[in-house]
């Protein structure tokens, strides 16, 4: 799926058994890491097929690194006496660009990056990660379009007070923890499983890291960590898309690798508005259910994350009465509801609220996918409605949903992609 790709799906039933691929979320994530250390890392249960992680790869090569990929396996390595520290990158960038910067700095004592989508410091809300490199010595500044870090030899641990429970910031603050002089505490962490994922990892470098539940993580730093072999985690979100995906297409479907400790909560919400689901061994069973109207808030791990309230939303809409959605961490991201009443989805949104009137039969359209969770919602969406559903910039779910077209064609889903409608 290229940035010229639309998708044309029809009404559908998912049936079969589809399994879920590695974390994006903590893939982007495992790769800055690889950045801490000279020696080789391996990953496994790797998702190599996603747009997002092709980017990060290449821009790792950019930076001095070399990779293998085949199928869910990337084997990364250092082009000797590299000290690359500047990331000149032209292509289309990706947030993670603030942890690679964090990652060159704690090692190199210096790095530049393009400033994540190109934007100035003042227009996103990159301060808790200026803010915790400021706190560990480091002078940080813009410059042509690249934000800067350098310190005066290693980063040096101190309290990082985290204002929000911020994944990126919480991300940063232990890689460049893990490499800077004593003890680095980062305290009101954001605790989810990808961040797990990552200190898990790095734990198996050699850095030392002590995680006491929401309340802090304690990191001595090492002056190197070594290679390593990791199994990436399952991804939740995509996982919960098979599940919804199930019950608003009256579908029969056992999800592989579910990682259902990651999605207890959600799947409470779920089960009690309808889904009919069935826990095995390795997997779980979604035999379809009736969807019922449902009222959720996001927030914070373990509860509904933001990137879930889109699908959510498709859920509400197939309900008979009224579902309410509020979004606590991202108060009125609710864009892809525009696009999904050109299907005939009907809502209106009263203050920080979103409220779906559902029941009505969706109709196909022509949409567009704002971004990968809007564009994955417009596409449950389509499986639901009559006629045809074309999704633009469909591109964009292409980056958090590996090797797509085959896992819905083997759910029984009609799908084309195209280039040229």
């Amino acid at each position: 799926m290229n940035y010229n790709s639309k998708v044309i799906v029809e009404k559908s039933r998912l049936e079969g058994v589809v399994k879920i691929s590695g974390a994006k979320n903590s893939s982007l994530r495992l790769l800055a890491a690889s950045l801490l250390t000279e020696e080789t890392v391996e990953l496994s249960n790797f998702p190599n097929g996603l747009l997002d992680v092709k980017i990060h790869l290449d821009m790792l090569e950019v930076l001095g690194k070399k990779y293998e990929a085949k199928g869910d396996y990337v084997k990364i390595t250092e082009v000797a006496g590299n000290s690359i520290t500047t990331l000149k990158w032209d292509e289309r960038s990706i947030r993670n660009t603030l942890l690679i910067l964090g990652a060159l700095t704690a090692r190199f004592g210096e790095g530049r990056v393009p400033l994540p989508g190109g934007c100035k410091l003042g227009e996103r809300k990159y301060d808790l990660h200026v803010m915790l490199l400021e706190r560990l010595g480091a002078k940080v500044w813009e410059e042509d379009d690249y934000l800067c870090a350098k310190s005066d030899g290693r980063l040096v641990g101190t309290d990082i007070f985290l204002s929000m429970r911020s994944t990126g910031a919480t991300e940063n603050a232990i890689i460049c923890g893990s490499l800077a002089k004593g003890t680095t505490t980062v305290w009101n962490p954001h605790i989810r499983p990808e961040i797990l994922d990552l200190i898990d990892m790095l734990r198996k470098m050699g850095a030392k890291i002590e995680v006491f539940g929401q309340k802090c993580i304690q990191i001595t730093g090492c002056e190197n960590l070594v290679g390593v072999k990791h199994s990436v985690i399952p991804d939740n979100m995509e996982a919960l898309t098979w599940a919804i995906g199930s019950v608003i297409t009256g579908g029969d479907v056992e999800i592989l690798d579910f990682p259902y400790e990651h999605l207890e909560i959600p799947l409470v919400y779920l089960r009690e508005s309808g889904m009919k689901l069935y826990r095995g061994d390795n997997s779980l069973l979604v035999r379809g259910g009736n969807a019922y109207p449902v009222e959720i808030s996001t927030g914070p791990y373990p509860g509904i994350n933001s990137d879930m309230q889109p699908i959510i939303a498709v859920y509400g809409a197939m309900c008979q009465g009224e579902s309410k959605i509020v979004d606590l961490r991202f108060p009125g991201r609710y864009g892809y509801a525009e696009e999904l009443a050109k299907m005939g989805m009907k809502y209106d949104v009263q203050g920080d609220l979103l409220v779906i009137h559902g029941g009505k039969q969706l109709e196909g359209a022509r949409v567009k996918a704002l971004d990968l969770r809007a564009g994955i919602a417009l596409l449950l969406a389509g499986m639901t409605a009559t006629g045809q559903t074309i999704i633009e910039s469909a591109w964009q779910i292409g980056r958090g949903y590996e090797h797509l077209e085959s896992k819905l064609e083997g759910l029984g889903v009609k799908i084309k992609v195209d280039d040229n409608i």
